[in-house]
């Protein structure tokens, strides 16, 4: 078990730390920590405050993903996605988003706006070498597999 201390930033205190909404979800939702409603435009992206920062052990990375739901329903998304947070990092969490619907969509105080996962950073070491080992596959890229 890892633990992940949350911090609200000054105003929020009215909005729910990142949660879980169901026992098998993997994802904490996270809600908008707008002052005044924000109206995302067909084709329009915006960074989203999440109203809290946070601190992690530095075997874990956050991953900002978009809702199912509001994917479906109004087109809107992340940017950058998963978007990684470090475990160095200290600022607020923000959501970029953008609206490939059809129609203005407004974001409210408290509305649900992504979802943060966590995942582990292995230990990795990166060393030159002047030769790779063959595989089957080869140097064989984009569409190589097939379709």
């Amino acid at each position: 078990m890892y633990q992940v201390l949350f911090k609200r930033m000054p105003g929020n205190e009215d909005l729910a730390i990142p949660k879980r909404m169901t026992e098998g979800s993997a994802g904490f939702d996270l809600q908008a920590a707008v002052d005044e409603p924000i109206t995302l435009a067909p084709g329009e992206r915006k960074l989203i405050p999440t109203g809290f920062a946070m601190a992690m052990p530095n075997e874990l990375e956050a991953q900002i993903r978009p809702r199912s739901g509001l994917a479906f329903k109004h087109g809107i998304t992340c940017l950058n996605t998963p978007g990684t947070i470090d475990a160095d990092y200290r600022g607020e969490v923000k959501v970029l988003l953008v609206n490939f619907g059809s129609e203005p969509f407004t974001i409210e105080r408290g509305e649900r706006i992504a979802q943060m996962l966590f995942g582990l950073v292995p230990k990795v070491e990166i060393e030159e070498a002047t030769e790779l080992p063959d595989t089957v596959r080869g140097a064989g890229g984009f569409g190589h597999t097939g379709v």
